[in-house]
């Protein structure tokens, strides 16, 4: 005889390291796409946002390999940290180039 429960299986509480995926796949997009506005805006050429978005598929690819996946279950939070600056970086370097 086989016993199946009624109740729901217990879903998995939500934890720190969650967090920190969501924001590093929200912080990896964001500076791409950062990347390849300031190609633009330094080479004033869609040419300019071509080479960055190539840069910014680069920095993924290099972000893929020290960490094993794009997006890791286990992230160390300097990595997070260092991946928020770069993009603060990123952008202040775009609003002095557009102003």
């Amino acid at each position: 005889m086989t016993y199946h429960s009624t109740e729901p299986a217990p879903r998995p509480k939500s934890t720190g390291a969650d967090v920190k995926t969501f924001v590093t796949a929200v912080l990896l997009t964001f500076g791409v796409g950062l990347l390849g506005m300031v190609g633009w805006a330094v080479l004033s050429s869609g040419f300019g946002g071509f080479l960055g978005l190539v840069a910014g598929v680069f920095g993924v690819v290099w972000w893929r390999k020290i960490h094993g996946k794009a997006f890791p279950r286990v992230l160390p939070t300097k990595s997070v940290v260092i991946l928020a600056v770069v993009n603060a970086v990123l952008a202040l370097l775009l609003l002095l180039l557009a102003g």
